[in-house]
């Protein structure tokens, strides 16, 4: 098998409006739900969602490099991604009414630099759809345990 490229696309809904639930996409928004994130900032921004923002993390056993390429606060925020001697390639989170509701759309559009990762990045485009439900998932959670603390 050789290196090999995938376009991954998927969309859920949770219960914010897309203002508040945009943040939850930010590298520090997705603390807060996502198991085992903690970006690291080699220079701390102020705003984490300026293009050009560099993070890594070191999350489901892989230690990655995010460039914020580009953000429309509230709707849009693009990062490149870089697994290094695995994978390349960019993700986009698009958020959007959906009457009192918010429709998150995820696309992952990802290059396997080696015939190894290619093998890897199937397996993880035939998931894709189960990923993005484990993201409503902790989000929901997330968002159900914040209101009985209230």
């Amino acid at each position: 098998m050789t290196a090999s490229r995938q376009r991954l696309a998927g969309r859920f809904q949770i219960d914010l409006p897309p203002g508040e639930a945009f943040r939850l996409f930010t590298a520090r928004g997705e603390e807060d739900w996502a198991q085992g994130w903690h970006p690291r900032f080699p220079v701390c921004p102020a705003d984490d969602t300026e293009p050009g923002t560099v993070f890594e993390t070191h999350a489901h056993r892989q230690h990655a490099t995010w460039i914020v390429t580009s953000c429309e606060p509230g709707k849009r925020i693009s990062y490149a991604r870089m697994i290094p001697g695995e994978q390349a390639g960019t993700v986009t989170v698009t958020v959007s009414a959906a009457g009192d509701r918010t429709e998150v759309e995820v696309v992952y559009d990802l290059t396997a630099l080696t015939s190894a990762s290619s093998v890897k990045l199937c397996e993880f485009a035939d998931g894709y759809p189960a990923y993005l439900e484990s993201w409503r998932d902790a989000i929901s959670e997330r968002l159900a345990s914040q209101r009985q603390r209230c």
